[in-house]
């Protein structure tokens, strides 16, 4: 296996521990809370918040392996009814403009993260730039997957299968 495979699958691997450290995170504070609001009628002030806050991040840090998969939302009648070439030019024009469009979205995410950042969080009252990070974070990890699978997609209009994303440590393939 080439190196740049495996780097490719130590990233891939990495993210999706992050969001696994996430959900895991999510659901332990939100689980915590419920428990033991109902042994001990008491609440964990801060735990809705915080649950809120590790799904938006886990949101946008899964985003990407989403789309190594084919996860996302498409409409393929006008693809499928193409010849060859012409579905090929097709995704090519869909990755540029995917492409365009996360790299817009992370100089937005970025300048919303450092407009919105000096304002407390209610709760746990910590800058809500760490929130709005996941904005920009996410969205430079969906350029990088989708340069990564554009290659492949373009050329036979494949996404990478679970069978070959080794997403966590590389059992898979």
């Amino acid at each position: 296996m080439s190196l740049f495979r495996q780097a490719e699958r130590a990233f891939v691997a990495l993210n999706a521990w992050a969001v696994i450290l996430c959900l895991v995170a999510m659901s332990s504070v939100v689980f915590t809370n419920v428990g033991l609001r109902y042994l001990s009628g008491q609440s964990i002030p801060w735990a809705d918040e915080v649950a809120r806050y590790l799904m938006i991040w886990m949101t946008f840090l899964a985003a990407g392996l989403v789309l190594r998969q084919g996860g996302h939302v498409a409409i393929t009648n006008l693809h499928d009814i193409l010849p060859i070439r012409a579905r090929i030019a097709l995704r090519a024009a869909i990755v540029l403009l995917l492409l365009f469009f996360f790299a817009y979205m992370v100089v937005v995410g970025h300048q919303y993260m450092n407009r919105m950042g000096r304002q407390l969080t209610p709760a746990t009252r910590i800058s809500y730039w760490y929130i709005y990070l996941a904005m920009p974070v996410g969205f430079s990890l969906l350029i990088a997957h989708l340069l990564l699978i554009a290659p492949r997609f373009i050329r036979a209009g494949e996404h990478v299968g679970a069978d070959e994303g080794a997403l966590i440590g590389g059992q898979n393939g």
